[in-house]
């Protein structure tokens, strides 16, 4: 496990503001670049089944125009798996999707979903990526996760900030329990949009992604 901190900066919702603008700008692959210029560590950008933020083109250009790592979050589908296979980025995060969400609601299942996953992980690890789970922090998902073979594990923090002020230590503590965990079986934890300020003062937004 790495001693140090590393930023990725998800450009996602640069897109969402562009689309519902019409045309180019603002443009998520020059957010990107900006992001490394400035100093962040790589790129995260989640290519959605409909498209709602992030297009086919604007990972091609991420993949040849930002000298930086580039995060692919898809879901576990075979036309993502395609186009992950075909990009090549430095890593692959799979999440769960439903249509009718605004975002991405919560972590997978990667229990009941073994079976399904199971493939997906394969064929990317053959490929080089590496393989991440956005899964929920408990102690079941983080094993099998481990059981699967992903490098490294997303904790999906949106009980945590939902929670009232009476339920936070404890939700925090059941993320701080599940990322030990994956410590120790091997996986790198990832959280998903937990600061410090937000540890000191109570959640400031949303933990969904």
């Amino acid at each position: 496990m790495s001693s140090f901190l590393r930023l990725g900066v998800n450009i996602d919702h640069v897109a969402t503001i562009r689309n519902a603008r019409g045309g180019t700008h603002p443009d998520p692959v020059r957010a990107a670049d900006l992001a490394v210029r400035a100093g962040a560590d790589g790129i995260t950008a989640h290519l959605r089944e409909d498209r709602r933020h992030i297009s086919d083109h604007d990972i091609v250009r991420l993949r040849h125009d930002v000298d930086a790592p580039l995060n692919l979050e898809m879901a576990a589908t075979e036309e993502m798996l395609a186009i992950a296979l075909r990009h090549r980025p430095h890593a692959v995060c799979l999440v769960p999707e439903r249509r009718e969400e605004r975002t991405t609601e919560g972590g997978l299942d990667a229990v009941g979903g073994s079976a399904h996953l199971a493939p997906f992980l394969r064929a990317l690890r053959d490929a080089g990526p590496r393989t991440t789970l956005f899964i929920e922090p408990t102690p079941a998902q983080v094993e099998a996760a481990a059981v699967l073979g992903a490098d490294a594990v997303e904790l999906h923090t949106g009980a945590w900030c939902h929670a009232a002020p009476d339920r936070r230590e404890a939700e925090l503590l059941r993320i701080e329990e599940a990322a030990m965990l994956a410590v120790r079986l091997g996986g790198v934890p990832r959280w998903s949009r937990t600061e410090l300020r937000e540890r000191r003062a109570g959640c400031s937004g949303s933990g969904d992604r």
